[in-house]
């Protein structure tokens, strides 16, 4: 089962400390009658809680202690020992009404709540969005770029920036702190380039360079045709065809104004990348005391082509898993047994008694309740496997294991590996500086596959501790869907599950 956390807060600890002596001291004062017996062990019961649960003598429980105790094993005679108000009290009731204004407000000045309703009010006219390069520029040519600068500090970067450097925003993250608020730690500097350009750049980096016979019909005996051609055949084909390269998404900034967009440019350009996050996970251990959160994008990571190819991949799975055994859907929502989706190869006519196909049959991730995954995700995380090898099924037609993702060049093999090896440095530095990373959602084309690689990354970083972070957008009609089916993973494979949850920043581009 997945770790559920079970946490206390302080006030609930407080008879730990009550009359001013320790629970020792308090035990001593009890100790004599039978009634007194009664409470001795409840205070031992506390004490019990406290320890499994990395609860210091203050009530406070360290993010960084032994992992927390879970709901499902504790012991019952725990709980009968354990006051009624504390068992009823196991969790804080959730304000899904945002509504509390006293609670959202209590950190705001009355000017910082003045500018907050000023900026917002802009920033629903679509004249003044539309057109925000220009008015800038504007501003600077009548007030001066310093004058512009401090207009704009005290305005919208007041409202929505903390700080330039770690220095600027310590004093930010201290206030919020005090009033019980978390950081989220985001690069979003973005470069200053022309829609033409990032259309350029994009379509480059989203086009393999991989040659591929035009005579190729069909993919594991599945056909493709009209793929790159976007020709609708079947709802299958629809979903396949989302994950090639589109020439009107090619500048992935238009219709997103709440989130940084990366461009590829080439491989030195990603390590680049990859020492911000490195800086700014520091930055968040060194200013919330390992409290807060850093944010990353996998876009900024590698060439976004492979993403493309990685969502393909998981496409036609799905696809591959229907035509064999009748089931649609995501796999982990057949629970199809191994043994049931061996026959389905039999009867399509594949040798299951070849090497080849039983190695591959064997490799599949399963439980006991059915099917995970038809490949080995885990294994994929080992930089030294390629795409090609790791994601080749039994052709349905001739039975010859064949790719069933797109050519890669070797090249395009390598960036790869550069990506997975850049993710590894990411959340292994977050692990040893016990420092949470999100990992945001972007383009839904992009989605599947950073969705399941960042699943992957949880099994393997999750393991004491929620680490690593997915998102999901909570615009789009899957969201709650895919929420469900990674949980499951979670708890069939047993690792801490992290989630954030969004309303989503790129509906036009869906």
């Amino acid at each position: 089962m997945a770790k559920q956390i079970f946490v206390l807060s302080s006030r609930r600890l407080l008879l730990l400390n009550h009359r001013g002596g320790g629970p020792g001291h308090l035990g001593e004062q009890l100790a004599g009658s039978a009634q007194q017996q009664q409470q001795l062990r409840v205070v031992s019961s506390w004490n019990k809680l406290c320890q499994q649960l990395g609860v210091g003598s203050a009530g406070r429980r360290f993010k960084s202690a032994a992992p927390p105790l879970g709901v499902e094993t504790l012991d019952p005679c725990q709980l009968e020992d354990l006051p009624i108000e504390v068992i009823n009290r196991k969790k804080d009731k959730l304000d899904l009404t945002f509504e509390d204004h006293s609670a959202a407000f209590k950190s705001k000045t009355t000017w910082e709540v003045l500018r907050a309703l000023m900026v917002f009010q802009v920033c629903g006219i679509h004249v003044v969005v539309d057109n925000n390069e220009k008015l800038m520029k504007f501003g600077q040519t009548v007030l001066g770029k310093k004058l512009f600068g401090l207009l704009m500090k005290q305005t919208f970067y007041g409202q929505f920036v903390a700080g330039e450097d770690t220095v600027r925003i310590a004093p930010v993250i201290d206030r919020m702190r005090s009033f019980g608020v978390k950081s989220i730690l985001d690069y979003s500097v973005e470069e200053d380039i022309t829609q033409e350009e990032a259309e350029e750049r994009e379509m480059d980096s989203c086009v393999s360079h991989a040659s591929i016979e035009e005579e190729e019909a069909n993919i594991a005996g599945m056909s493709a045709k009209g793929d790159k051609e976007f020709a609708v055949i079947s709802k299958g084909d629809e979903e396949i065809q989302r994950y090639q390269p589109h020439k009107e998404f090619g500048d992935r900034r238009v219709g997103v104004t709440g989130a940084r967009t990366f461009f590829y440019q080439g491989e030195a350009t990603c390590e680049r990348n990859t020492d911000i996050f490195l800086k700014c996970i520091e930055t968040v251990a060194t200013t919330t005391h390992t409290t807060g959160f850093a944010a990353i994008k996998l876009t900024a990571l590698g060439r976004p082509q492979l993403l493309l190819q990685l969502s393909e991949v998981i496409a036609r799975a799905h696809q591959y898993h229907q035509e064999v055994t009748g089931v649609k859907g995501p796999v982990i929502e057949g629970n199809t047994d191994p043994g049931t989706f061996e026959q389905g190869l039999k009867e399509a006519g594949v040798e299951v008694e070849k090497p080849a196909v039983q190695n591959w049959l064997d490799n599949m991730t399963y439980d006991k309740q059915g099917l995970i995954n038809m490949f080995d995700w885990g294994g994929l995380l080992d930089i030294n496997v390629l795409l090609q090898d790791a994601f080749k099924v039994p052709n349905l037609q001739t039975g010859c294991m064949e790719p069933l993702i797109s050519a890669l060049t070797d090249e395009e093999e390598e960036q790869f590996k550069n990506m997975l090896r850049r993710m590894h440095t990411v959340f292994q530095r977050a692990k040893e500086l016990d420092i949470r990373v999100m990992v945001d959602a972007e383009q839904t084309y992009f989605q599947p596959a950073i969705s399941r690689l960042t699943l992957e990354m949880m099994k393997k970083y999750n393991t004491e501790k929620a680490i690593v972070f997915n998102t999901y957008q909570c615009y789009l009609k899957e969201a709650h869907r895919n929420l469900v089916d990674d949980l499951e993973q979670a708890n069939r494979q047993d690792f801490f599950f992290g989630a954030k949850l969004v309303r989503g920043a790129y509906m036009e581009q869906a």
